[in-house]
């Protein structure tokens, strides 16, 4: 998401969302390998796990990322498992009111980035 983020022109920013979207697309091989072909919900199997948490904890900037940048990376219909992983995670008890919200970490950006970029 840094390439992104750091993607000056529109060819840029092309090339480093199809490099991530690429990245995306191997992680949703695995989630197939990990939960026996999409039958189990998460990486771990039926419940959360450790690669789970580890991989959830982005996805809150992995939307804001979309929204920032006018990009589609967790897309339905090229990657539909991992976008599935994506909302039971989201959705699951032990996650709900813990990921921020897409629009507070766009905000959060709004003040943070500049700062950064001045640095």
């Amino acid at each position: 998401m840094r390439a992104l983020r750091a993607a000056k022109g529109e060819e840029e920013k092309s090339e480093a969302s199809n490099r991530l979207f690429e990245m995306l697309i191997l992680l949703e091989e695995v989630l197939v390998k990990c939960s026996e072909g999409g039958r189990k919900g998460f990486f771990g199997g039926d419940k959360i796990g450790y690669v789970d948490i580890a991989l959830g904890c982005s996805l809150g900037w992995l939307k804001a990322t979309e929204k920032l940048l006018g990009v589609k990376l967790l897309d339905a219909e090229k990657i539909p498992e991992l976008v599935g992983w994506a909302e039971r995670f989201c959705a699951d008890d032990a996650v709900k009111g813990v990921i921020p919200e897409t629009e507070e970490l766009l905000e959060f950006s709004k003040n943070f980035i500049p700062k950064v970029l001045v640095s």
